[in-house]
């Protein structure tokens, strides 16, 4: 679609029109929101008279038989509902009034073995209006855009156009100090988005000044390509952020990114009301999240097992969310013939303790008991797990591993997906002897037996580095298997890595490369994590700095002399010595920076 003028109206068209033409929506009327309570009426009862008219019909008869004040009940029902679980949970497990269940949508199902949920998936009307009003009192105020699905509002977009003299920055500061976050259609809203042609920022909450927005922007060298902050020049007439309505907002990828992407994060503390500890905090992908998970689930979707992928997300990517939106879509996965591609999910995670994140993420998805087995036991544990036909997702600990390879190796028939919490390489140690001991069978051979799970008893760094290596060892020793697909995560992929787990090339070759990308320059310069190279100081500089105050007659030689002599006397152990000065430096410091909140990096040979 061709960029269509210079104002914020001609923006509007652009994507209003393209949503309608090619992305599955209606164009949706001002008219029939309902301001006060926060839902289209006609576009709710339109879609639960095309999907359920029998279960609608009996709540009429339950209301006396009066079609109008069922309704006007029906939608008490639902706001209150609405206000006290939050929209997504609302979308995703409807109402219930009066006895009588209603959805209030249909999520496509993981297969196509059943054509009725196929055609109420079909039936989902989805919406968007122009210049949307969104409160009670002032009357004109309106944000650009707003996406509704079955009349329940998910999102608003607020648009700019640098021609105008206006950007992105103004569009969220437009948010937070013009848009009341307490307005019933602002708050049932799951995101909001500021965008202009060249970024895309997006928020969750609307809290006046203190609203915060990410960046949801593919990148400069496109999405899963290494590059920095924004996104790639616009290119035919179209603008840079058109990913957002035909990739993201387009009905089928946005009913995905509502079902099984955005989750509620419950804080630690509990919160006063009920109806804030029951929705916590919504978390909303970022683009490289939802791109990756689509991406890989895409490929081994059409491929099947026996494949392998590295995903090189750096550190502040939320690779946590990423890792569990993954397990989670694998776990269902279907090929293009309805055939289940995967019967399990095993999660390796880098520590002992169990990432609670990550377990909480996946339970969120699947209410049925059993589905995600938490492996917080013993081996038994995981070997009822892994032959059982309960579990889906299995998470446990790298410790564990070389069991996991042996029972694999004995589970004739079954298809894993492992998904592997940073896979950097390191030397062997006692966890790589073990897995050797485990493959010294070659691909075909037998499987020596262990002691169910390898106990490393140094740092847990140091831990995860030896398991690591058994992991690649793995790789390497056995070569791709059909029955077994890895996804491995690492920010910090080294040469090996690379050529274990990366993608092969046509020539069945390594490339040395990773499958998916999300640099350490874009997470840098989206703010989400700090450039710790603009403050690094090497230890010979330091000395030098201290060194350069012994001919100042201010300075107590006597005390600088046995100062400098304990950072640089030879020591013994003259690495501990520097690490000792490193440290008594963040100390002084640097500690209590950033609201006593600063870390430090320790970099050695």
């Amino acid at each position: 679609m061709a960029a269509a003028g210079h104002s914020e109206e001609a923006f509007e068209e652009v994507i209003e029109s393209w949503l309608v033409d090619h992305g599955g929506y209606l164009q949706g009327s001002r008219s029939n929101v309902d301001v006060t309570r926060g839902v289209d009426t006609a576009e709710l009862f339109a879609f639960l008279g095309a999907t359920q008219h029998e279960a609608w019909s009996r709540l009429i008869a339950l209301h006396g038989g009066d079609p109008d004040e069922a309704q006007r009940r029906f939608v008490d029902r639902l706001v209150g509902q609405l206000d006290e679980r939050g929209t997504v949970d609302v979308l995703r497990h409807g109402v219930e009034d009066l006895g009588v269940a209603l959805r209030l949508a249909y999520f496509r199902p993981a297969s196509g073995l059943n054509p009725d949920l196929e055609a109420r998936y079909q039936a989902n009307r989805l919406t968007v209006i122009r210049q949307l009003h969104h409160s009670p009192t002032a009357k004109g105020r309106s944000v650009d855009l707003g996406l509704f699905v079955n009349g329940v509002p998910v999102a608003t977009a607020e648009l700019k156009n640098p021609l105008t003299g206006q950007r992105v920055g103004d569009a969220m500061r437009q948010y937070a100090e013009d848009r009341d976050g307490s307005d019933p259609l602002l708050r049932r809203c799951v995101v909001h988005f500021a965008v202009d042609p060249d970024q895309v920022m997006m928020t969750t909450r609307l809290a006046g000044r203190d609203t915060r927005f990410l960046p949801f922007n593919q990148g400069t060298a496109g999405p899963g390509e290494p590059g920095g902050a924004g996104n790639p020049g616009a290119t035919g007439g179209r603008h840079s952020t058109a990913y957002l309505w035909e990739s993201v907002w387009a009905r089928d990828p946005w009913l995905d990114l509502l079902a099984r992407f955005v989750h509620s994060e419950q804080p630690e503390e509990p919160k006063r009301s009920k109806a804030a500890r029951r929705q916590g905090q919504l978390i909303f992908p970022r683009f490289h999240q939802w791109h990756a998970v689509r991406a890989l689930a895409a490929h081994a979707g059409e491929n099947g097992p026996g494949h392998r992928y590295l995903v090189q997300h750096s550190a502040g990517s939320g690779k946590s969310n990423t890792i569990a939106w993954l397990a989670h879509r694998l776990s269902s996965l279907h090929d293009v013939d309805d055939r289940k591609v995967f019967d399990k999910v095993i999660v390796i995670t880098d520590r002992r303790v169990l990432d609670r994140q990550l377990q909480d993420t996946i339970f969120q998805f699947e209410h049925a008991h059993g589905v995600v087995a938490r492996i917080d036991t013993d081996s038994a544990q995981l070997a009822e797990a892994l032959a059982g036909h309960e579990a889906k997702v299995i998470i446990t600990t790298l410790q564990k591993f070389p069991y996991v390879v042996g029972q694999v190796g004995e589970l004739a028939g079954t298809r894993f997906a492992v998904v592997i919490d940073e896979a950097h390489s390191s030397q062997g140690g006692d966890a790589s002897t073990h897995m050797k001991a485990v493959l010294s069978g070659g691909p075909d051979g037998p499987v020596a037996e262990i002691e169910g799970e390898v106990e490393v008893d140094r740092d847990p760094v140091d831990g995860q580095d030896e398991v690591a290596a058994a992991v690649e060892e793995m790789v390497a020793a056995r070569g791709p298997q059909e029955r077994l697909s890895l996804f491995a995560f690492t920010a910090t992929p080294k040469a090996r890595t690379l050529e274990l787990f990366g993608p092969l090339g046509a020539d069945g070759q390594p490339t040395h490369r990773a499958t998916h990308v999300y640099s350490l320059r874009q997470a840098i310069e989206e703010g989400f994590i700090l450039d710790v190279l603009r403050s690094y100081t090497t230890y010979a500089t330091y000395y030098r700095i201290e060194n350069a105050g012994l001919d100042d007659p201010e300075v107590d030689k006597r005390a600088a002399a046995a100062r400098i002599a304990a950072f640089v006397s030879l020591h013994d152990e003259v690495a501990a010595q520097k690490a000792r000065v490193i440290v008594d430096h963040f100390r002084a410091h640097t500690a209590a920076q950033i609201g006593g909140r600063a870390k430090a990096m320790m970099v050695c040979r």
